[in-house]
């Protein structure tokens, strides 16, 4: 109880918890809308869900100056290439929620000038650009990960190339069942990792189909949408499962 106390004081934890309502309530539209006499259920999911989303907007209002100190804290990294990718990844951020605040103003008439349509494609141009490079990062932490387990493996009497199925003469059938053997267990043992590569893939779908590159109906949406909020609520209250960078 305690802890679900201290998740709900955080904004990002709110906004979280309504992300999370927002998405199911669109998994649910989409479920529902092809079965009769449902109408009123869908009705009222999709006015939740409009709410919701607006509400979440009030959340974000300040979320322009944490993504500065992001990128402030991601120039610290030790190690260049997530420096670059995270460095990156948050100034296409601060664009976003700089794009997210010029819509809320337009939504409430202190903007009503600006384009809706163009700045939402701005806005998603460059929060794609982020989760893309957030992925490039993950990838990266992902070799590291079964660089360090190949090692091990070579250390305990193995040479790296069995472990990796890279012998001479070996069927590429063979190579890549044993990198994805390398891949489950090095995700198996670092978590975090795997929550956030997860996160990243499942909120990635949603850029892509406001841009037109991959077109994905509501019920795929929403679920992506539910599974990486959930993700980002376990980062919240267990921060030990939030990936970091040393």
């Amino acid at each position: 109880m305690d802890a679900f106390t201290r998740f709900t004081n955080q904004t990002q934890g709110r906004d979280r918890l309504f992300r999370a309502t927002q998405y199911t309530c669109m998994l649910l539209r989409y479920l529902l809308e092809s079965k009769a006499g449902r109408e009123k259920v869908v009705m009222k999911l999709k006015k939740l869900e409009s709410s919701v989303s607006a509400g979440r907007k009030w959340f974000r209002l300040g979320n322009v100056v944490h993504a500065v100190q992001a990128t402030e804290q991601s120039l610290r990294a030790t190690h260049p290439v997530p420096r670059l990718c995270l460095t990156l990844a948050n100034l296409n951020r601060v664009v976003y929620f700089i794009c997210d605040t010029v819509l809320w103003a337009r939504s409430v008439g202190l903007a009503s000038r600006v384009s809706r349509e163009r700045w939402q494609l701005r806005a998603a141009r460059h929060y794609c650009c982020f989760l893309l490079l957030c992925l490039l990062r993950d990838a990266y932490e992902m070799a590291l990960q079964m660089a360090r387990a190949s090692d091990r493996r070579a250390r305990r009497g193995r040479p790296s190339e069995e472990a990796l199925g890279w012998q001479a003469g070996e069927e590429e059938k063979e190579w890549l069942q044993s990198s994805l053997l390398l891949l489950f267990q090095s995700l198996k043992q670092h978590p975090p990792l795997l929550l956030d590569t997860v996160k990243n893939f499942c909120d990635i779908l949603i850029p892509l189909n406001q841009l037109g590159i991959y077109r994905s109906n509501p019920g795929i949406i929403g679920l992506g949408g539910l599974v990486s909020s959930v993700a980002g609520i376990i980062t919240i209250v267990f921060p030990q499962m939030k990936l970091r960078t040393p």
